[in-house]
């Protein structure tokens, strides 16, 4: 197959390798090489220049691709960790690294291009602005304050916020209302003195689970005494106070 180009069009070997690839729309990674070499060669031999170095390194790749194309032939090699060795492998690395030089090539002109269009605009500041001054002097005002003294003032401001808190309310909870069934209670301690006739006030506070319950039973029991139906006894000032059914 052959293939007409132009030289001018490529800047060197792995330009015309990589322009071959993308022309035929292949797998840098999977290069079909004998294909690839075959277009390659003729186009070294339509090739006309006199440089021969430039043309040098035409010859450089064509070699190396007849050499891959050879080595694909072969039984394939096998390395140290015991995997078989791509012979394309140095050429693809090569050619990825030439793609992304010649595309950071691409943005830096861009980048020239569009710095070569740019206009700067000539200072037009009224003289009135360029006149003008901060009324007040910052240098004066913040005077030999530093870092470190702006640090002990911010931690003094906060020191008085932190003595501005109550010490004792901070650290209530939410006060949260506990519901007692009056009659459910009541019939609890009338059951609790039916069975007992005769027992210890302490004992029966003692039973209670909250302080509110406490409360309760507490005025349960004075309704009781005023009613006529038991009575509290206490002997000596410091005793406990028995309640007993009054009988009859």
């Amino acid at each position: 197959m052959s293939l007409s180009v132009k030289l001018e069009a490529f800047e060197g070997p792995m330009d015309l390798l990589l322009h071959l690839i993308e022309k035929n729309k292949v797998d840098i990674y999977d290069i079909p090489i004998a294909e690839i070499t075959d277009q390659y060669l003729d186009y070294i031999k339509d090739m006309d220049t006199e440089d021969m170095n430039f043309m040098s390194e035409f010859l450089v790749m064509a070699a190396t691709l007849v050499d891959i194309k050879c080595r694909m032939l072969l039984p394939k090699e096998v390395n140290e960790e015991g995997e078989e060795e791509d012979p394309r492998a140095e050429l693809v690395e090569k050619l990825l690294e030439y793609k992304m030089y010649k595309y950071m090539a691409y943005e830096l002109k861009d980048m020239q291009i569009d710095a070569g269009v740019s206009i700067t605009k000539g200072e037009t500041l009224p003289d009135e602005v360029k006149k003008y001054r901060d009324p007040i002097d910052y240098e004066a005002l913040v005077g030999d304050m530093n870092l470190a003294k702006l640090q002990e003032v911010f931690k003094f401001m906060l020191k008085r916020e932190e003595d501005k808190i109550d010490p004792i309310r901070s650290h209530f909870g939410n006060v949260e209302k506990e519901e007692i069934d009056m009659e459910e209670k009541t019939s609890y301690i009338e059951d609790y003195i039916s069975k007992h006739k005769t027992f210890s006030f302490r004992k029966l506070l003692e039973k209670q689970h909250s302080k509110a319950e406490i409360i309760v039973s507490f005025l349960i029991i004075l309704e009781l005494v005023k009613m006529g139906r038991i009575v509290a006894v206490q002997k000596n000032l410091n005793e406990d106070i028995l309640i007993k059914v009054k009988e009859g």
